[in-house]
């Protein structure tokens, strides 16, 4: 795991969205996974899915691909997610608004993965 040490990332729809750390050690469904996990404070209650949706893509193709050969060889899976507060890895935290989405890195371009 890398510490985001709260570096801040322009997104599409302006919302303050700074990264919390990467994960790249741990094995998804589909085979070696690298997660961007990212703190969103608005997603509470100031931005809905649709419009966090359009930044989770723009964090995949912006941020994290350029970012992919820090982490070894090119995963299987992307995730990106966002949170309203910091949660641990694994943890369970019922109170929090967390989003995530899946993508495949192909042809350069994050491409939606179903769950």
């Amino acid at each position: 795991m890398v510490d985001g040490k709260g570096e801040t990332i322009e997104v599409p729809s302006g919302q303050t969205v700074t990264l919390q750390d990467v994960i790249w050690n741990v094995p998804g469904p589909d085979g070696m996974t690298t997660r961007f996990r990212f703190l969103a404070p608005a997603i509470a209650d100031a931005v809905d899915f649709d419009i966090a949706e359009a930044d989770m893509i723009a964090l995949c193709e912006t941020f994290a691909l350029p970012r992919l050969t820090e982490f070894g060889p090119q995963p299987e899976q992307v995730v990106i997610s966002l949170s309203d507060r910091a949660v641990a890895f694994g943890d369970s935290a019922p109170d929090a608004v967390q989003f995530f989405e899946s993508y495949r890195v192909e042809d350069g371009k994050c491409l939606w993965e179903m769950f």
